[in-house]
């Protein structure tokens, strides 16, 4: 310490701290030897204080830094769908209501469909005429050969233009009903029965909440060292507390935010028994 304070004492050119002689000498000599040791005396203990700060700093800069380990972010389903018609329509029939779960490949509501209906029907009797036809004219040709074969292919052409168009006919149909396109909870919906949509309108959602991603956005050189796979622990806020679940890094985005030199990490984890509500906040914590 003496060494240190004799090179800030050099620094700030301070002559070094002698020891006074044991001599007798006139009354104002020795108050004005006082004062030079009292000034002298302050300034060695505010070297002290500043060397005392100086090593404090040192060991603070040295100690590991953990803001690697952790990192807030906000949970989200699985798969969050908005369902809507591509076609325009009154809403006929509800056959869910909010909350109730629907499996893949029920019908959600209809809009209003008789004349489709009424037009498959038609195209389907004509479809089935056409084949007739063409039955009877292929069994005519082979048999007697009482037909040539262009007349065979024309009611063949004729049969397959029929069919085509009852397909069409059908489609039409099948665009008057709101299918779901996965397993999972009916979070919206957002019309009753006898408004009308428009085409494309948002009509209802759907989540899938028994597995669920963690989104976080980190540092590019944290992000840099996680890998798809990797174990991270999380604590999620729920209504009745903290929830500590584990999970796996299932993304990391390829790109750096340039504004904010963020990158995106996606965590999945597990929700079978739906203790965590998509949309709280957590913390992740890496292994």
């Amino acid at each position: 310490m003496k060494t240190f304070h004799a090179i800030l004492g050099r620094c700030f050119n301070v002559p070094e701290e002698r020891p006074m002689p044991d001599t007798k000498c006139p009354r104002r000599h020795r108050t004005s030897i006082s004062n030079s040791a009292s000034s002298f005396s302050i300034f060695n203990f505010q070297l002290s204080t500043f060397s005392s700060l100086a090593l404090l700093l040192l060991a603070l800069a040295t100690l590991p830094s953990f803001a690697a380990e952790s990192a807030s972010g906000i949970t989200e389903p699985f798969l969050d769908v908005t369902l809507g018609a591509s076609v325009p329509g009154i809403v006929t029939t509800r056959k869910f209501k909010e909350g109730d779960i629907i499996k893949e490949g029920e019908i959600l509501l209809e809009l209003d469909k008789r004349l489709e209906e009424l037009e498959t029907d038609r195209r389907r009797l004509v479809r089935d005429q056409k084949k007739t036809d063409y039955d009877s004219t292929a069994k005519l040709f082979k048999s007697t050969g009482g037909v040539s074969k262009e007349e065979l292919e024309k009611k063949e052409v004729e049969y397959r233009v029929a069919a085509v168009e009852h397909d069409m006919a059908a489609e039409g149909l099948r665009r008057r009903q709101l299918i779901s396109p996965l397993t999972g909870t009916i979070a919206e919906i957002t019309l009753e029965v006898g408004e009308a949509c428009q085409a494309y309108q948002p009509l209802a959602r759907v989540v899938d909440t028994r597995r669920c991603y963690f989104t976080t956005n980190i540092e590019a050189k944290f992000a840099a060292k996680l890998k798809v796979g990797q174990t991270a622990k999380l604590e999620l806020d729920s209504g009745t507390g903290a929830v500590a679940v584990q999970g796996r890094i299932d993304f990391v985005s390829p790109v750096v935010d340039p504004a904010s030199g963020l990158q995106r990490v996606k965590v999945l984890f597990e929700n079978a028994d739906g203790k965590v509500q998509p949309g709280v906040a957590g913390r992740m914590t890496l292994e």
